[in-house]
């Protein structure tokens, strides 16, 4: 590498440029290399697919913030269609559209969306947030409050009425504010009403919009009853298409216990819609702010982490939206203080400059280049393992073929051990474990009901730095693989798995010493993947 283009990658993270090029995307076959070793025979890598290669699919990227600009949309928009998700988030940004009473200012927005369009890129506009130039019509950032006035929320129907109007025919998706529940000023009766009163002012403008209602900020089951109930309450739960939530967790298997219950809520209370992730993501560094902090995650566990909580929520039948495009440079008025949120795929400097690529990007555009609409996940699975730390998903090609997708997930079913004190003793006494074990890991609250709530395997499983694979054994109750491949999601590599480890017997196939690790692997048939 040439001197100007090394001391330009020594000054990208403080803002200084030299005009060159810093961040390619590499389409070579070892674009995404790892540690990674495994005794099979390499025979080639997946090809990427960009975004008009794909007819659709359940994935969304994660462009917000451009509302507040923590980001420039102009700095990573050619990013987008060689990723191959064919849906961006974007934030409205009521306050950053009206600066003057009345006055309404769509151009930075129209950027966006007209570029999204002009590429066959679907846009899920976000309405949120609020705008302070009205009095009680909520705060421009997270957790600045919602409107809680008659003056205030007659201000925000006014601005629905002016978004909808600018965008029919432009954009179909509209999600409700998001995370109103953060910093609990909210209650669900309030969150419901300013859901619905959204939904039915932009249905009346647009009645083929698709809405995406709630955006809660965790995937807490009592919490989105609540809101859920409120919003059946007003009549208002067929307006929507789907119900968003959020939710991080340090080892994002462990979420699914509680989504699971998501679903079986919302089947209930509103059965014409479905659940859908709505923003999850991994930073690529240690943090000491903002969700998953206080780790040490690197490049290699945000690919890793990232890819399991897509194809996690692909596996439970949820969308799911990668959180984010690039790095968010947060900065007052809308953040206390001036900070890099590294959640993004693409690394970017304070002044919004994208200068690398990262290692998440290739393995998100791996997993999407493999799982698009063309797959369906198998009503009547045939496959299935005891091994109870090993997440398996089954999947079937439009040719027919069986597509298996796992990973070692660690100990994630949310497992608690109840442990009632002693008056005054600290000694523990009527222990319910529910099989859990006491791990250093651990973690205890004190809840008010005089029990301490020992969370076990909440850190175990997380994704980590380690490519060392140890071997599985999946059975298979059908017919064994005519030509089958064992596919590294991370780096991309496919490799023949060999005839001597599949064993067929009278009930099907016994797949032996199959590589797995904590990051997503494929079994399948050669011929469902396009190779490079």
């Amino acid at each position: 590498m040439c001197g100007s283009a090394l001391l330009a990658l020594a000054l990208a993270p403080f803002g200084v440029l030299a005009g060159i090029d810093l961040a390619p995307i590499d389409t070579s076959p070892d674009r995404n290399p790892s540690p990674l070793k495994v005794e099979l025979q390499r025979i080639g890598t997946l090809r990427p697919r960009s975004a008009d290669e794909i007819h659709g699919s359940s994935w969304t990227l994660g462009c917000e913030c451009l509302d507040r600009d923590f980001t420039d949309f102009d700095e990573y928009k050619d990013y987008i269609v060689p990723l191959g998700i064919k849906e961006f988030r974007l934030f409205a940004g009521w306050a950053k559209c009206e600066k003057v009473k009345g006055v309404f200012d769509f151009a930075w927005l129209d950027h966006c969306i007209d570029w999204a369009n002009a590429h066959k890129i679907n846009v899920l506009l976000d309405i949120s947030y609020g705008n302070p130039v009205y009095e009680g019509a909520g705060g421009a950032g997270l957790a600045n409050g919602t409107p809680n006035t008659p003056a205030g929320l007659a201000a925000w129907d006014n601005w629905i009425e002016k978004l909808g109007t600018q965008y029919k025919g432009r954009v179909t998706d509209y999600a409700m504010w998001n995370e109103p529940d953060n910093g609990g000023m909210n209650p669900p009766a309030a969150i419901a009403d300013l859901n619905v009163r959204t939904a039915r002012i932009l249905k009346r403008i647009m009645p083929d919009c698709r809405l995406h209602g709630l955006s809660l900020g965790t995937n807490q089951p009592e919490k989105f009853e609540s809101c859920l109930s409120e919003i059946v309450k007003l009549g208002g739960q067929d307006l929507f298409d789907t119900f968003i939530y959020h939710g991080y967790a340090y080892n994002p298997d462990s979420s699914y216990e509680r989504v699971d219950r998501l679903i079986e809520i919302c089947a209930r209370l509103a059965p014409k819609a479905r659940m859908r992730q709505g923003e999850n993501g991994c930073i690529s560094e240690w943090s000491d702010r903002f969700a998953l902090s206080n780790w040490p995650w690197s490049e290699n566990s945000q690919a890793k982490w990232d890819m399991r909580r897509m194809l996690g929520d692909l596996g439970h039948g949820c969308g799911s939206s990668v959180y984010s495009i690039c790095d968010l440079s947060y900065k007052p008025p809308y953040a206390p203080y001036v900070y890099l949120n590294r959640k993004g795929i693409l690394r970017a400097n304070a002044n919004h400059q994208v200068y690398a690529v990262k290692k998440a990007y290739y393995a998100v555009q791996n997993v999407v280049s493999v799982f698009d609409d063309s797959l369906s996940l198998s009503k009547a699975p045939k496959a299935s393992t005891i091994d109870k730390c090993l997440a398996l998903y089954e999947y079937e090609t439009a040719a027919g073929a069986p597509l298996l997708v796992f990973w070692d997930r660690g100990l994630v079913a949310q497992r608690r051990t109840l442990v009632k004190m002693d008056d005054g003793t600290g000694r523990m006494r009527n222990v319910a474990m529910f099989d859990a074990v006491r791990t250093p890991n651990s973690r205890i609250r004190k809840d008010g009901d005089g029990f301490t709530r020992v969370d076990d395997f909440e850190r175990s499983g997380i994704p980590s730095d380690d490519f060392t694979t140890r071997p599985a054994v999946i059975e298979w109750n059908g017919a064994p693989l005519k030509d089958p491949v064992w596919v590294d999601l991370f780096t991309g590599a496919v490799y023949a798995f060999p005839a001597r480890q599949q064993i067929v017997h009278s009930t099907g196939v016994s797949f032996v010493r199959v590589p797995v690790y904590d990051s997503p692997c494929i079994l399948t048939e050669k011929s469902a993947l396009t190779l490079q």
